[in-house]
């Protein structure tokens, strides 16, 4: 079990909800928008975690202006169509209105535009139980899990939370444990979202359910 935290951050997909769905339909989408040849969905699959105007580049081998044309087209299918596909993982709701009630500051720290995590929290009506909602910038520039894991703690020290004595990073992707690593956070690697098992590593616990979670968080 790690010490009871002083302030939490939870990655939205993958830990909260099951976002792949609309993602998946809007990269699609976007391809053959492009007329571009869809990937098969286990490639498709990597593009979930990582700052998306990243993977453009990364993964279908965009250059700046092409991304940047790409995501247009993304976030327009995804606000109208693929925000709605998500789905909230059992169990996952409920214990983080078990941390809500013990007290503790909780901030979102994503790299979805924070228009889409507002959209999502509000749909599966959790809004509320986070002190902030903190996701990437709408123009990208600030999309790296580091710089969203630092605009998080800065709005939550700005509240008074102590975000210096053992703030904790929830997640499940390599992205989450490095970007909190950056900030000496330490992360709760969540077993049931995208990643693969070795990107835990540098992790303080794995966790497979949401009991198991709130056991690691002392609660």
């Amino acid at each position: 079990m790690t010490p009871r935290p002083t302030a939490v951050l939870f990655d939205l997909d993958g830990t909260i909800v099951d976002s792949a769905p609309g993602i998946l339909s809007t990269l699609a989408y976007t391809y053959e928008h492009l007329r571009m040849p869809v990937p098969p969905v286990e490639e498709l699959m990597k593009w979930i975690g990582p700052p998306i105007l990243e993977s453009f580049r990364d993964f279908a081998g965009l250059d700046e202006d092409e991304s940047r044309y790409a995501l247009a087209i993304y976030r327009e299918r995804y606000r109208e169509v693929g925000v709605f596909e998500a789905s909230a993982y059992p169990g996952v709701p409920e214990a983080i209105r078990v941390i809500q009630r013990a007290g503790l500051p909780i901030s979102l720290a994503t790299s979805k535009p924070e228009s889409a995590a507002h959209a999502i929290l509000d749909r599966i009506r959790l809004s509320d139980a986070f002190t902030e909602i903190t996701g990437a910038s709408e123009d990208e520039t600030r999309s790296d899990k580091a710089d969203v894991v630092a605009e998080a703690l800065r709005r939550l020290a700005a509240r008074g939370v102590d975000v210096r004595t053992r703030p904790l990073m929830i997640g499940d992707r390599v992205h989450d444990v490095e970007g909190a690593a950056e900030h000496l956070v330490p992360t709760i690697f969540v077993g049931w979202g995208y990643g693969a098992p070795e990107e835990a590593e540098g992790a303080v616990a794995v966790v497979e359910t949401a009991g198991e979670l709130l056991a690691a968080l002392g609660l």
